[in-house]
């Protein structure tokens, strides 16, 4: 395994963040409806993770670094826990464990729904990432990834019912989104493979002329 100590950073400082929000949910400091809080943090920060997971592949693209991807599947699970703990929250604190009523939320509330699809993709995804299910889909298995930027549109279909006329914060995941989305084009890649190229061989030449 690469980079270790790294991992393990990055383990401790995403779990500890919904242990954070626990922590001020319990001291009254959430306001006063902390459950719905804790609900719309959680189905955020699984957000922010995808993003940052899909984020992986350009960065190694602009910079070279190929340690960007070693990251990347971490990141992806996370983005599935925070996913699955924000249906937890949502059961416990704004359903009270009424299981029965998440069947009738489903029927009457769309974006529960398509909240439902989007966390059944990250399933999908985390249940698939093993280097078993790498070897044994083959080819295969890229194909089946690439439901992740579906399902990305459908997380952000989800947040833009929840979130109804407050799109500011929003509209900036969905930018970020677009981003993401268009540095996988083709020809913008090739582009950016070319501006890391150009700047690496700027910086060597940059080197090579200290050394000098």
């Amino acid at each position: 395994m690469r980079y270790p100590w790294w991992r393990l950073l990055f383990f401790c400082c995403v779990a500890s963040v919904p242990c954070y929000w626990l922590y001020l949910a319990a001291t009254a400091a959430l306001g006063p409806d902390p459950g719905k809080v804790l609900v719309d943090n959680l189905g955020q920060g699984a957000l922010v993770l995808l993003l940052a997971s899909l984020a992986m592949t350009p960065l190694r693209t602009l910079t070279g670094w190929s340690g960007w991807i070693a990251f990347r599947r971490q990141i992806g699970l996370w983005a599935f826990g925070y996913a699955a703990l924000h249906l937890a929250a949502y059961l416990y604190f704004l359903l009270g464990l009424e299981f029965s009523d998440f069947a009738a939320e489903l029927v009457e509330r769309p974006y529960i729904a398509v909240g439902a699809i989007a966390l059944m993709g990250l399933l999908t995804l985390a249940m698939t990432s093993t280097r078993w299910s790498m070897r044994k889909l083959g080819k295969r298995w890229k194909k089946l990834h690439r439901i992740v930027y579906l399902t990305l549109l459908v997380v952000l279909l989800h947040m833009l019912w929840v979130v109804r006329s407050d799109v500011g914060q929003w509209s900036l995941y969905a930018t970020v989104a677009a981003i993401l989305l268009a540095a996988r084009v083709p020809a913008i890649e090739r582009r950016l493979v070319r501006i890391s190229a150009k700047w690496r061989d700027e910086q060597t030449a940059k080197k090579a002329e200290n050394n000098g």
